[in-house]
């Protein structure tokens, strides 16, 4: 069934077909010899779905605000499709009369909340292929405690790539684990990390490997980066074309669950940078055989995850003085900065200055960091944030770039993102040349 699993659902047939047969079922849903349906139980059905899906927008834009951002008005209007095609199910039902009316009815509207369900994943491309959707991975996964231990022949160099030579009997994909992270020094909840060991990870003379922390969005978790970040695949064919060789990747969980927003920082919200400072590498250090030079080290993110590396590069650049920000924000935020200094820093504006990014580089020099920001050529909402954290990067001393990626804010940006940057990201944490 790989062939099924690889189904991409982003392009190619499968969308078409699916976009296709959801119209065809929306149509049945729509149409009926019954004049009681067409007339009075169709408009309540349509008339509930508007409701529902307006009281939910109302609800997660005006009251909640989980995410800092607005969710775009095109993911409101596929959801209130697919809920309007559920509140027409038992009454098309009805009208159908018979076992099969019964069966189309349901085949239908299962077609149409498939084909909401396809259009809101093609704004963000978080599942590019039919067996990430339904939880098939693609690279191998082992369990933690059969991770290799630590070999007293390790192999050194500047780059790496001079002094390693590969054996025969290294293994042609790297492996996908997971493990706790202890938030020994933070208290900060967090899922567990998901880690990518490249095929030199496993050789009996390990190379002492670069490290790589990466971090979703929000909402999210790490398992996003292993799905629509492509982040297996992406290393696997780095590793193909340099004898075996990539980064260790380290996904942690920088928000402690799919809704929350900690901001990446110490606060009443949780204690989310001494987590991702202190406590990640500890782990690493301690748990992972890896060159522990804090300058083979980078971070790096997507949207909040973004925010998140660009806040730890300049709040603790001796940890992570190289960065990868995807689509992050100008500061971190909860909406806005009267209430994100209210509900994280108790009002005092001072103590957020101290920790966003922005006003330390406008502050402090950082001669020895490098990072590139990355963003979607279409995702006007994030550019400018983008361009102007550049240019105050750049003027603080930093060595960085600005990169435009076709797409919007979208794992089809952050995906691409990363493969394109990874060449750079290696040279720059002394894996090759």
């Amino acid at each position: 069934m790989k062939w099924f699993d690889s189904l991409s659902l982003l392009d190619g047939p499968l969308p078409v077909i699916v976009s296709v047969l959801g119209a065809a079922g929306g149509l049945w849903l729509l149409v009926s010899r019954s004049r009681r349906y067409v007339r009075r139980a169709l408009p309540i059905a349509a008339t509930a779905a508007i409701v529902v899906t307006a009281i939910g927008y109302v609800l997660v834009e005006k009251v909640w605000r989980p995410f800092p951002d607005p969710i775009d008005i095109s993911i409101y209007v596929w959801i209130g499709v697919g809920v309007a095609a559920l509140f027409a199910l038992v009454p098309r039902s009805i009208a159908a009369r018979g076992v099969v009316g019964t069966v189309v009815s349901v085949l239908a509207a299962v077609l149409v909340v498939a084909t909401s369900a396809l259009h809101v994943n093609l704004e963000f491309a978080a599942y590019p292929t039919v067996g990430n959707a339904l939880g098939v991975e693609s690279a191998e996964r082992i369990a933690f405690s059969d991770v290799p231990p630590a070999v007293s022949d390790t192999v050194t160099g500047t780059p790496l790539e001079s002094a390693w030579s590969a054996p025969a009997d290294l293994p042609s994909a790297g492996r996908v684990t997971s493990a706790t992270i202890p938030a020994t020094a933070s208290n900060f909840t967090a899922r567990d990390a998901q880690i990518y060991l490249p095929p030199a990870y496993f050789a009996d003379h390990r190379p002492l490997l670069p490290v790589l922390v990466l971090l979703a969005g929000q909402p999210g978790a790490p398992e996003d980066w292993l799905n629509g970040g492509k982040l297996a695949e992406t290393m696997d064919n780095f590793a193909r074309d340099h004898a075996g060789l990539a980064p260790v990747v380290v996904v942690a969980d920088g928000t402690g669950s799919s809704i929350a927003n900690p901001l990446c920082v110490d606060s009443a919200l949780g204690n989310a940078a001494t987590y991702l400072a202190r406590d990640v590498p500890d782990w690493i250090d301690n748990s992972l055989q890896v060159d522990r030079n804090r300058a083979r080290w980078a971070i790096g993110g997507l949207s909040y995850g973004g925010t998140c590396s660009i806040q730890m590069a300049t709040n603790h650049p001796e940890v992570y003085p190289t960065f990868l920000d995807m689509s992050g924000q100008r500061e971190p935020t909860l909406g806005d900065r009267d209430r994100t200094v209210q509900q994280a820093f108790g009002g005092n504006a001072a103590a957020f200055t101290a920790i966003n990014p922005l006003d330390l580089l406008k502050s402090r020099r950082y001669p020895d960091s490098a990072g590139i920001f990355v963003v979607g050529s279409e995702d006007k909402d994030y550019q400018p944030g983008q361009q102007e954290m550049y240019d105050a990067a750049k003027a603080a001393g930093m060595d960085v770039q600005y990169v435009e990626v076709p797409g919007g804010h979208s794992f089809a940006v952050w995906s691409e993102g990363l493969r394109r940057e990874l060449p750079w990201l290696a040279t720059r944490t002394g894996l090759t040349a």
